[in-house]
């Protein structure tokens, strides 16, 4: 009978060399590290020594006053934290099936699923599996993915940026992303018609920081309409601070045409009627390829495609298996 590939590694590593990769890449010190895994100095030499044997790579560079991870030990690292993250999930869902609970779920999204999709969503998990426990992280893209990198989180409805390795995530279309400028109730603009861009280039605005895709391409509207980005400005992602500030002031905020319309609904801004043409990439559902979901996530799945079809029209296909 032939062996699986990399049996070697699968056969001869330890969870001890884990945890031990991990504290080293914290530690940056071989003493702490050991300390910090109630073991000894030699101990710890040894099993980094057998790791490295098996692998036929140095991990760690030796310093004189610690370690510091080589690009294989970078690797290793990586994939032992997800690992590590990977078993602690998998003894909070056996204690939480042991305790007569459906488990738990982690599930991250960008600021307009998580307005306009994921209350229904979670309200209907819930309805159906109240002892679910459901984690919500609100972030931009690149930090959701990276979390969901390394383990920690199931589920994230996002953009799928040109960078990332499509081998490693499942991805199903959702929809675009347009961009709207909303202002306070009353705001001079709102009277003005056949508004352009070039009635707000005087204007104070709130924006994404830069570096991020939006500002990028707030700025590009600008020079590509022959003008000079707006310099006064105030950056931030905060929501909540830029509606305050909106209410306080007559600044311009550029953002989701979902989240300006979820605002201007409840009566705290209104939306200027001019088109902007800094428009999002389309985002959707992204799972991991390599990872089976869990009872729970696979709940969250299903009334997350239940919500889409309320939310944007979208009939996605459900998971055949069992919840």
């Amino acid at each position: 009978m032939s062996r699986p590939a990399h049996w070697f590694i699968r056969g001869r590593l330890k969870t001890r060399q884990l945890l031990l990769l991990v504290s080293l890449a914290d530690e940056g010190n071989l003493h702490r590290a050991a300390q910090t895994l109630n073991m000894t100095q030699p101990a710890a030499s040894k099993l980094l020594k057998d790791l490295e044997d098996a692998l036929q790579v140095s991990l760690f560079e030796r310093l004189p006053r610690g370690v510091r991870p080589t690009w294989y030990g970078d690797a290793m690292i990586r994939h032992a934290r997800m690992v590590l993250a990977s078993l602690d999930q998998a003894h909070d869902e056996v204690e939480a099936l042991k305790a007569g609970h459906i488990g738990r779920v982690s599930i991250g999204a960008i600021n307009p699923p998580a307005l306009a999709l994921l209350p229904g969503a979670i309200a209907q998990a819930k309805r159906e599996h109240p002892g679910l426990r459901i984690s919500l992280d609100v972030e931009t893209s690149p930090v959701l993915l990276d979390r969901m990198t390394q383990g920690l989180l199931d589920i994230v409805v996002a953009r799928l940026g040109a960078d990332r390795d499509k081998r490693m995530f499942h991805y199903e279309h959702l929809t675009e992303e347009p961009i709207s400028a909303m202002v306070r109730n009353g705001h001079p603009l709102l009277a003005e018609t056949g508004l352009r861009l070039a009635d707000l280039a005087s204007c104070g605005w709130i924006v994404p920081p830069e570096g991020s895709i939006l500002r990028h391409r707030f700025d590009l509207m600008f020079q590509e309409a022959g003008m000079p980005p707006p310099d006064n400005i105030i950056e931030t992602t905060a929501l909540l601070f830029m509606t305050r500030m909106l209410q306080r002031s007559d600044q311009v905020a550029v953002v989701s045409a979902e989240v300006a319309s979820y605002y201007a609904a409840h009566g705290m801004v209104s939306v200027l009627p001019l088109a902007l043409s800094c428009d999002m990439d389309a985002f959707g559902i992204i799972t991991r390829r390599d990872r089976l979901p869990s009872p729970g996530a696979r709940v969250l799945m299903r009334t997350l495609k239940d919500a889409c079809l309320t939310t944007y029209g979208l009939s996605l296909t459900q998971d055949a298996s069992p919840a």
